[in-house]
This record gives structure tokens, C-alpha cells and sequence, in this order.
């Protein structure tokens, strides 16, 4: 965070966000840090995630209850179940041939997003 001004919310929730693989939502963090930050708002908490998405620090995910959020911004996949709602990371195969997908295309492409659907392995079991 070279061009921010240090915040020690701020900072928070960015190790919130990269200890963690479950994509959690705005509140989630908000009620994580709560007890360390007594005075901590949930408004402080998503200006806070704006910027963090800004500077290329945390990615953001939309999901069909709220948005999450996710501290590892290098290149990757989701799933999202339909069954439990979570959304976890996903390892694909042939990112190169995804990168070349667009046809026709005289502009740079320098990152994607690409979210699948199904079932977690947990709720596959079942």
C-alpha cells in the first residue's frame, strides 16, 4: 500500500482478507475485527474494502446474497454452490487458452474473471 496512508483498520482487513480462503462479505469482516476495533463501523469497513479493491489489493465478488471479498487478487477461479451459496477458489487447467479466447480483438487483455456454478465437494456428497 505504497500510495496509502497507513490505517491500522485498513490494514486489518487486509490480513483479515489474506488469512482466509472463504470469500467472506463486508459484515463478516466487520464482525471479525469488532472486538479489536471496538469503535470500527460497517461503513469504515466497506470504504475501506473500496479502497483496498482500488489499489488492486483484494478482488471483489459478487454473489447472489452480497458481495465478497478476496485478499489473494493473483489470478484464479471461483466456484460458486448452489446449494450452500459459498464460493470457493477453483484451480483450472489452460489459462492460456481462456486468455486467448477473444477473437478479433486489438486491445490488451490484462486480467479476466471467469465464476463457475455447481456443488462444493462438500455438498456433492450429498
Amino acid at each position: 500500500m505504497a500510495g496509502l496512508k497507513s490505517s491500522k483498520q485498513r490494514d486489518a482487513i487486509l490480513r483479515n482478507l489474506q488469512g482466509r480462503y472463504d470469500h467472506p462479505t463486508a459484515e463478516t469482516i466487520y464482525f471479525d475485527l469488532k472486538k479489536d476495533f471496538p469503535a470500527l463501523s460497517l461503513a469504515t469497513v466497506y470504504r475501506n474494502l473500496k479502497v483496498l479493491e482500488s489499489e488492486g489489493l483484494i478482488i471483489r465478488i459478487p454473489g447472489n446474497d452480497a458481495e465478497h471479498y478476496d485478499g489473494n487478487f493473483h489470478n484464479h477461479y471461483h466456484l460458486t454452490c448452489r446449494h450452500c451459496k459459498n464460493i470457493i477458489d477453483l484451480e483450472v487447467n489452460g489459462e492460456e487458452v481462456i486468455n486467448a479466447l477473444p477473437a478479433d480483438f486489438d486491445g490488451e487483455i490484462t486480467s479476466h474473471s471467469l465464476m463457475f456454478f455447481g456443488l462444493c465437494p462438500e455438498c456433492a456428497k450429498h
